[in-house]
């Protein structure tokens, strides 16, 4: 299948159109058209090479929505035309442990990132959804429920994952107390989530300049971390708190949040951090956690989640060509909404 998508061609970042062809479907695979694609600050680490060399040229995107076109022999779930939605992995070995248990992000013989990985069968270059098409293996792919604003849904299935998954694996509930440092793109979709959970949800950031938008999101407000008397009173105040900076920071400043058991997930920052000093966590047996993202059955829940709960992301929509304006604006900060490119905008390439 010939196609386009905008790729890196170095670890400058700088996205432009390059013509490449997907593989043949197999037996067990969807072809998908993508309409839309949700842009992660993690695409820009990765075209950096932040996170180490990468085999340009590289096609990222792993928060993507489409229509099916094509389906191989064997596949059982989908039909050509259905709305679906592909993720951050498109393979796994299916025969480990992890991958039985339906935890395929931890597969004991590595997942397949949607981008920047070698093809199980091929040995490829996995490509990602800053494309007009993509193949995937059908355990791969997941449905979007009818109704769905599929314009709002893509960063779901990552945004929204990486936020669920610890929401739901430290059994948040009607009244647990969570707080969320950071409303950028995790941080805002944290906190809708733990809303609709029924969390008693706090934002936690260095100044109150988003309370608005955060009590609007479902927090009862901001907790400011520059204001040692206001984190003085809020100590033990938290059973659970979602860190999703994305930058190095220090996390023991949280740790007296915590009520006795508490924990803090580290969902943004991958990499170094400041150095963390042992007294609050051992004087209340508190916990720094991390999480990465969820299998194939818990995103899938969480899409179903999002659609029974009218939950989307705030996003601001942009054209392929706007993409490295984009990442200049990721580059600067992050943001309390996700950038989402019109794929429709690509075919005039």
């Amino acid at each position: 299948m010939k196609t386009v998508g905008y790729a890196a061609f170095s670890d400058d970042a700088h996205m432009k159109p390059y013509h490449f062809e997907r593989r043949d479907l197999r037996a067990n695979d969807v072809a998908i058209e993508i309409l839309y694609c949700g842009v992660c600050h993690s695409d820009l680490h990765t075209v950096n090479g932040d996170w180490g060399p990468q085999p340009y040229p590289l096609i990222p995107g792993h928060e993507i929505v489409g229509v099916v076109t094509a389906i191989g022999d064997d596949v059982k779930n989908y039909k050509v035309g259905q709305n679906v939605a592909v993720g951050c992995m498109v393979d796994s070995c299916q025969e480990c442990d992890q991958c039985q248990n339906h935890e395929e992000q931890f597969c004991r013989n590595g997942m397949t990132p949607t981008y920047g990985a070698p093809d199980r069968i091929s040995g490829e270059t996995t490509q990602g959804g800053y494309s007009k098409h993509i193949v995937v293996r059908e355990e791969f792919v997941l449905n979007v429920p009818e109704g769905m604003d599929l314009a709002k849904t893509a960063p779901i299935l990552c945004a929204g994952i990486t936020t669920f998954s610890p929401l739901r694996t430290w059994g948040v509930k009607q009244g647990t107390r969570v707080g969320v440092i950071g409303l950028g793109g995790l941080g805002h979709m944290a906190v809708k989530l733990a809303a609709a959970m029924g969390a008693e949800v706090t934002a936690i950031s260095r100044s109150n300049k988003k309370e608005a938008e955060a009590k609007a999101m479902g927090a009862k407000g901001i907790l400011v971390s520059t204001d040692k008397d206001a984190m003085k009173d809020a100590a033990n105040s938290f059973d659970l708190i979602i860190d999703t900076a994305p930058v190095k920071h220090d996390v023991g400043q949280y740790a007296p949040l915590l009520d006795i058991d508490g924990t803090i997930v580290i969902v943004g920052q991958v990499g170094p951090m400041e150095e963390l000093m042992t007294p609050p966590l051992v004087m209340g047996r508190r916990r720094v956690a991390g999480s990465l993202i969820g299998g194939i059955k818990e995103t899938q829940e969480v899409i179903d989640f999002c659609a029974e709960h009218d939950i989307y992301p705030d996003c601001e929509m942009i054209k392929m060509d706007e993409i490295n304006g984009a990442f200049e604006t990721l580059a600067k900060g992050d943001l309390a909404h996700r950038f989402v490119i019109d794929m429709a905008s690509l075919s005039a390439e």
